[in-house]
């Protein structure tokens, strides 16, 4: 039975869902709602929680410890955590001024920190799963035009595998998901940056497009399956993995 079809996996769970609006976030919250988890979700912009069928939803900008903590304390208990939020810089170490860096770690890096801290308490009773968005661009793999983007996603999976050692007698469990190249709003916003170097649209979806041996791009709902499978009691012995799924970068 494939995962899409296992409705009712998550039957009972409580699940928060950060950057939920659109993209891999949105999937992920979707996939969680279907499968039966009771599913919270944030975004910094609450206008893109529009439609979603969550049991609540919320503006929430993660980069604000406060504002993180105070959305996360309004639940008893917390089953399921999964941390999307992310920001992709384009450009070496030279075209990345310091604003582009701190821009980079705080949204990256320092909103799971935040993220990962505060969720800890509410899952301390009954264990729970923690899963944070990262990349194959990061400390798996170096990519082009990656400086701050590759070292925040980096920092993500140490992060996680550090809490993972931290937390595993606690029953609380921590993974990092590591997408490749996946079509996304975020995608397409960073394709037209990028035409505007290339000189047209087409040459920027080939950029990305050329780095894909699988020859096409993946999909948010490929990510959220994924998800899905690591929020439920069929990956309880797993913690502190990073799953590549990435159409065959990392062959």
């Amino acid at each position: 039975m494939s995962l899409q079809n296992q409705n009712g996996l998550l039957n009972g769970r409580v699940a928060l869902v950060t950057a939920g609006g659109q993209g891999i976030g949105r999937a992920v919250a979707e996939r969680l709602i279907e499968q039966g988890a009771q599913t919270h979700v944030s975004d910094l912009n609450a206008d893109l929680l529009s439609g979603l069928s969550a049991a609540s939803t919320q503006a929430v900008d993660a980069t604000n410890e406060n504002e993180i903590k105070s959305w996360i304390n309004k639940f008893d208990h917390v089953d399921i955590l999964v941390h999307a939020v992310g920001y992709v810089h384009q450009g070496t170490i030279e075209e990345c001024n310091f604003d582009d860096w701190r821009r980079s770690q705080s949204i990256t890096l320092d909103s799971t920190y935040f993220a990962f801290k505060h969720i800890i308490p509410k899952m301390r009773a009954n264990g729970g799963s923690v899963i944070s968005i990262a990349s194959v661009a990061s400390s798996i793999k170096g990519f082009p035009k990656r400086a701050a983007y590759g070292s925040s996603k980096a920092g993500v999976i140490g992060l996680v595998k550090a809490c993972a050692a931290d937390y595993l007698k606690e029953n609380i469990r921590f993974n990092a998901v590591c997408p490749g190249t996946v079509d996304s709003p975020s995608l397409r916003e960073r394709m037209a940056e990028l035409a505007e170097t290339l000189g047209s649209m087409e040459a920027a979806e080939n950029f990305f497009l050329d780095r894909q041996p699988s020859g096409r791009l993946g999909t948010a709902e490929e990510i959220a399956g994924v998800c899905a499978f690591l929020s439920s009691e069929e990956a309880r012995f797993m913690t502190g993995q990073t799953l590549n799924v990435d159409g065959g970068i990392t062959i």
